[in-house]
């Protein structure tokens, strides 16, 4: 449970419907480039548009995959329960770990209601590791992660850890420092260099699927110490990301700049934008431009 796990897209025809024919090139791709597993059905692969039965049918093309050595973490968080524990319950045979989110139109109200939510999810993941996706500028819950975790591992048995994707290192290195028997992924990549000095040992998130290399060369420099040459390299992701979000919603975009990786994700779902091959080819000049190509995973 240690170093990158991509959050994937979920690749689509041209119909927008799943191509799960891809999933195996994906997960090829991501095993070259030296990622260590998966998040899939989350944020970055458009979970709240998709189908119970979609994201069921991504997961079982990503299961077939397991033996190339990702694993495999599956988002089963939903504002249903019923639908959440549905999803947790056929993840048993076929995912290494579940997590979910927050339930973000009726919200609980304080941590014991999260926590309840969880367990009963975690319940029908049976001995899975469960861990709690915590994001709260998109879901609006935002309880203490130090206390949440302690609580938790309380009460449900098979609770692993959190993906902590929230720009807030104070209370990050609180969770992680205070509960070091856990898995605290780190999940904001923008401040992937400053997690480095907090002693984060695993993230999750989107532009490890593009710039995986680029993360590697951030924390080697980070560990022989050279700070400056660290921080220089990881100015290069914010501008990745803030390229790619001039076209739109980076959910979209990024996805569509996987087509000139060789992945190609397809298009995106309402309200992400999809990419013009001639605005692929912009973006990725801007970044052969200020040397940033060379780190692309390929």
């Amino acid at each position: 449970m240690k170093n990158l796990f991509a959050a994937t897209y979920a690749p689509m025809k041209d119909d927008w419907s799943i191509n799960s024919g891809m999933v195996g090139q994906y997960a090829d791709f991501l095993k070259r480039n030296k990622l260590s597993g998966v998040f899939i059905n989350g944020s970055t692969g458009d979970f709240v548009s998709l189908t119970t039965n979609e994201r069921t049918e991504l997961l079982e093309a990503w299961a077939d995959h397991r033996s190339n050595g990702l694993y495999l973490i599956n988002h089963v968080g939903s504002n249903s329960l019923k639908e959440a524990e549905t999803l947790a319950a056929s993840s048993v045979g076929r995912a290494d770990a579940v997590a979910a989110i927050a339930p973000f139109y009726f919200k609980p109200s304080n941590t014991q209601q999260l926590i309840d939510y969880c367990k009963s999810i975690a319940l029908k993941a049976k001995d899975l590791p469960f861990y709690y996706y915590h994001l709260p500028v998109l879901t609006g819950v935002n309880f203490p992660m130090l206390s949440f975790a302690e609580k938790a591992k309380e009460q449900i048995p098979n609770f692993a850890g959190i993906k902590f994707t929230e720009n807030n290192l104070v209370e990050f290195q609180k969770t992680s420092l205070g509960h070091p028997d856990l898995d605290i992924f780190f999940g904001v990549d923008e401040a992937f260099y400053s997690s480095l000095g907090l002693q984060a040992g695993g993230w999750v998130g989107s532009t490890y699927n593009h710039l995986s290399p680029l993360f590697y060369k951030i924390k080697d420099e980070f560990d022989k110490g050279n700070l400056r040459e660290a921080s220089q390299l990881q100015s290069f992701v914010v501008k990745f990301v803030e390229t790619l979000s001039g076209y739109g919603s980076f959910n979209g975009t990024g996805k569509s700049f996987m087509k000139k990786l060789g992945v190609d994700c397809g298009p995106s779902r309402y309200p992400h934008p999809t990419l013009k091959d001639s605005e692929i080819e912009n973006a990725f000049k801007t970044f052969e431009n200020i040397g940033l190509s060379e780190y692309f995973s390929s």
